[in-house]
């Protein structure tokens, strides 16, 4: 699965880097202009908050801030969410044909990907609302510490109750779990078979039967391998970031001018940014590859699926570059 998932980035990276730089640098401009209209709004009460004029802000200070702030979280949510939908979306796209030897073009990739986009988006939401309600005790935990902790105690059943929902999220976390497995092929099942949300819950439901944990140990290597990837890019650059902090200006003789350290930070943060989209692209890419190719090796092995490709293939001439069909057996 996962030399089949490299091999097919190899062969179709030309539409998979070009969606996805297109998806997520468009998210980013749309969070830069709202985060600079956002700001442009709120310059004067942020001037105020931080200038230290007034011990105890009140609310026509802060609730202008608190507005801004919510309107860009909302913003940020649904343009990454329909980027990632739309990758979710073409990755299949770009399997369908990877898999019948055939060529695709950024165009295509991105028509039938868009036609699919809010499928896509249904099923990821039903699946990601289920792993909420199994999750839903471990987080009601976390805030109930979070709370204890802030109040240093104070607060009167803060403690119980979050132990109470630790125990619960542990015994339902496995649940969980079990459910997003049989449910991860839904986005793939969207896209091949043309199947609305619900339906696609249930045909992955019906792949994974009987093979849960080969799919969840797949699953589970293909992020972990997409994460350790992310990680081993985004190391060099967090390292070249951390190099301005080891000098003192001090030692170099004089103090360092505003628009040197202007520079020099905002060189830090665009290669920061530079590594954190080449990580993504991985980890946008390489997991739904993975679970893409799980879908067609359970339809080979449990539907004889083989034929039906073969005919398939075999209906168009294959491109040069993959060479001549092999030999029929003597």
């Amino acid at each position: 699965m996962l030399s089949g998932a490299f091999a097919t980035i190899g062969r179709y990276w030309k539409p998979l880097i070009g969606v996805a730089l297109t998806l997520f640098g468009a998210a980013t401009l749309v969070m830069v202009v709202a985060l600079v209209v956002a700001a442009s709004t709120v310059a004067s009460q942020w001037d105020e908050l931080t200038s230290g004029s007034s011990d105890s802000p009140d609310a026509a200070e802060l609730v202008p801030l608190a507005v801004a702030f919510g309107v860009l979280m909302a913003i940020g949510m649904i343009v990454y969410l329909l980027a990632s939908a739309m990758m979710q979306a073409a990755v299949p796209v770009v399997l369908q044909e990877a898999v019948l030897g055939r060529p695709i073009r950024f165009g295509e990739v991105w028509k039938r990907a868009w036609s699919r986009v809010w499928s896509i988006i249904g099923a990821v939401f039903l699946t990601g609302l289920i792993m909420f309600i199994g999750l839903a005790p471990l987080l009601a935990a976390f805030a109930g510490l979070m709370l204890y902790a802030v109040s240093l105690g104070d607060e009167d059943g803060a403690l119980p109750l979050a132990l109470i929902g630790t125990l619960v999220g542990l015994l339902l976390a496995p649940a969980a779990m079990w459910l997003w497995v049989r449910f991860c092929l839904a986005p793939t099942v969207v896209v091949f078979e043309d199947r609305r949300p619900v339906a696609a819950l249930r045909r992955s439901a019906q792949l994974v039967r009987g093979t849960w944990w080969r799919v969840f140990g797949i699953t589970l290597l293909g992020f972990g391998l997409a994460a350790m990837i992310g990680f081993m890019i985004q190391m060099p650059f967090q390292m070249i970031g951390m190099l301005p902090g080891l000098f003192d200006p001090a030692d170099m003789g004089s103090e360092p001018s505003d628009g040197a350290l202007i520079a020099m930070f905002g060189g830090v943060m665009a290669l920061s940014f530079i590594s954190q989209m080449i990580s993504q692209l991985i980890t946008m890419i390489l997991p739904p590859l993975v679970t893409g190719l799980l879908y067609v090796d359970l339809r080979i092995r449990n539907e004889n699926l083989a034929p039906v490709l073969a005919e398939a293939a075999a209906a168009q001439p294959l491109p040069e570059q993959y060479g001549p069909p092999p030999a029929a057996p003597a």
